[in-house]
């Protein structure tokens, strides 16, 4: 019965997601033209749960690159109402759109001429009408089996917030760079900031042989390296293809005489690399998409600077 129960909750939520995308129209453009015209911050309110959605917007705004801040509508009527400026978006939340208190804060809004853009449950009310874009966000019915707890409400609020962020952010092109430079803390931000350079192997630690040289040499070049493979190099010290174990055991399947052939001639040629300026999370993604365990890290001359190896960015928390 209590599975039962949470999976109708779960459902009636999603449904009312669902039918608030089917509803979203060109308000939802002009809200995300108002955001990203915003000069200054935008101000998020609303108050109980309202209150508490309006917070988890504003910090998902912030976090994403939209300078934000949460008003409590209170202690706004109370003197924080002088943290708002004429540059800002005001982003109110109301679920009947008739709530006393952020009502109250309206004239002052309309005063200072900011943008407001209403997430609000009732589109003929009092807030809508009086907001230059309303969104609505109205659901059909609360999970609640009273019908009297905000659920599906607070759940859609959140969803439309994050709509919004999202669409912000891609807007703005805001890339994985502006993310880590909010979030240096943790294994998030270590994730995001840690580069290539600060991971890879330098100097005599690189396997590389010269192009002329037997297969043999190669192999004792990889068995003290360690890395599994190795990078062959033309006469000027550029990178013109890699020999890696696997290329080893189907050469022996097929040669009679493999550890003499030149490494030139079974090179694999265009091998994939990575910059040394690239984020350590993107070598990682490269490799899992290959199916490989390392990468050379090439200069402008296409010389190998570095090598790194999935290994390294496992042990640095990094996958």
């Amino acid at each position: 019965m209590m599975l039962e129960r949470a999976r109708e909750v779960l459902g009636i939520e999603a449904e009312a997601i669902l039918a608030m995308g089917n509803r979203l129209d060109a308000g939802f453009e002009r809200a995300v033209e108002t955001l990203h015209a915003c000069r200054g911050r935008i101000v998020v309110t609303g108050i109980g749960k309202s209150g508490m959605i309006g917070r988890k917007i504003a910090a998902t705004l912030a976090s994403t690159g939209a300078p934000a801040f949460f008003l409590h509508p209170a202690e706004g009527s109370h003197g924080d109402l002088g943290m708002v400026t004429r540059q800002d978006v005001v982003m109110i939340l109301s679920n009947s759109g008739e709530t006393g208190e952020v009502l109250a804060l309206l004239p002052v809004f309309r005063r200072l001429g900011v943008p407001l853009i209403a997430l609000v449950g009732k589109p003929e009310s009092t807030l809508a009408r009086m907001s230059d874009v309303a969104l609505d966000i109205g659901v059909e019915r609360e999970a609640c089996p009273m019908g009297l707890a905000p659920t599906s409400s607070t759940t859609a609020a959140l969803a439309m917030g994050d709509a919004l962020a999202v669409c912000l952010l891609e807007k703005r092109d805001f890339g994985p760079e502006q993310f880590a430079f909010l979030h240096p803390g943790g294994s998030l931000g270590r994730r995001l900031l840690v580069r290539v350079a600060d991971q890879m192997h330098t100097g005599v630690r690189i396997p590389q042989v010269s192009e002329q040289v037997s297969v043999r040499d190669a192999l004792i070049e990889m068995t003290a390296k360690r890395f599994g493979m190795t990078g062959v190099v033309d006469e000027r010290g550029r990178l013109t293809g890699v020999i890696t174990d696997g290329d080893l055991r189907r050469l022996m399947e097929r040669d009679a005489d493999p550890l003499n052939r030149v490494t030139g001639e079974i090179m694999t040629r265009d091998p994939k690399v990575i910059a040394a300026e690239a984020l350590a999370v993107e070598a990682t993604r490269l490799m899992e998409r290959l199916k490989i365990t390392s990468l050379f890290v090439l200069s402008e001359e296409q010389v190998p600077v570095g090598v790194i190896h999935l290994h390294d960015l496992l042990e640095a928390g990094l996958m």
